[in-house]
């Protein structure tokens, strides 16, 4: 695996000078785990970089020396800032996973500490020879969620199931189209997606499709604003600036600008 500068969908500022790599998860655990990805950074004394990102709606489990926790995703822009040296072992969880790994629904916020997560082992594998520690790490971790055994009922394959419905298909614009395609009821979607991500089928639609308006308006060409918010199924472009600046922060000409 090259290393490779740290990206995320949706990226909303110049990111960190740090190595990240990412794995794959393995068959027996890639219903739960979209990938691994293992950053370092090393900066000079004083200097302080900040991330900010557009994330995926799935929370992330973390493995930091100071402990292991859930991040659930950010409503609006996910922040990080970065300092001194430092190491983490993130896990890019699938929509329904995190919810499988705490006692309670998943609503954006705060991290949820994981103590029973095997922290120590992942740290002592990253501290290894770093021909394998990030190997081993991911290891650690494999068995980890192996020995957790965790299933999916039906409410977790429904979200799972709408989350990559909505990111497959980019024409896919409005709540009641994903309804038919998943064949389920608004009351069944909407249930199993709040208590899984804490928010509506409505907002899961609406962030991949601001994922995509952040990405094009990067590009090396980006379109007019009127022709992508037609693109992305809003009725008009002021509707298309109103959510965009609501989740980014920003209306779509100030971001375009920070190309």
């Amino acid at each position: 695996m090259d290393d490779e500068e740290p990206k995320s969908i949706g990226m909303l500022a110049p990111v960190a000078p740090v190595s990240l790599r990412r794995y794959p998860p393995s068959p027996a655990t890639e219903h739960l785990v979209r990938h691994y990805w293992i950053p370092r950074w090393d900066l000079p004394p004083g200097r302080t970089v900040v991330q900010e990102v557009l994330e995926y709606p799935t929370a992330n489990l973390v493995v930091e020396p100071s402990g292991t926790a859930i991040h659930p995703m950010s409503t609006g822009r996910g922040r990080r800032e970065l300092s001194g040296r430092g190491w983490a072992v993130g896990v890019l969880l699938r929509p329904a996973t995190a919810r499988l790994l705490t006692p309670a629904d998943i609503r954006p916020g705060a991290p949820i500490p994981l103590p029973d997560a095997p922290t120590t082992l992942v740290a002592d594998a990253v501290d290894g020879p770093p021909d394998s520690s990030d190997a081993a790490a991911v290891a650690v971790l494999e068995h980890w969620f192996a020995a957790l055994d965790l299933r999916l009922d039906d409410a977790a394959r429904l979200v799972d199931r709408a989350v990559d419905a909505v990111e497959s298909d980019p024409a896919l614009v409005r709540v009641d189209e994903l309804i038919r395609r998943l064949d389920t009821t608004y009351r069944d979607l909407n249930r199993a997606v709040r208590r899984h991500l804490g928010v509506t089928p409505r907002w899961i639609i609406a962030r991949h499709r601001l994922q995509e308006a952040a990405a094009a308006l990067q590009s090396d060409d980006p379109p007019a604003l009127a022709d992508l918010a037609a693109r992305l199924g809003y009725a008009d472009q002021p509707h298309f600036s109103r959510d965009f600046a609501r989740f980014i922060g920003m209306t779509p000409s100030r971001y375009r600008a920070l190309r």
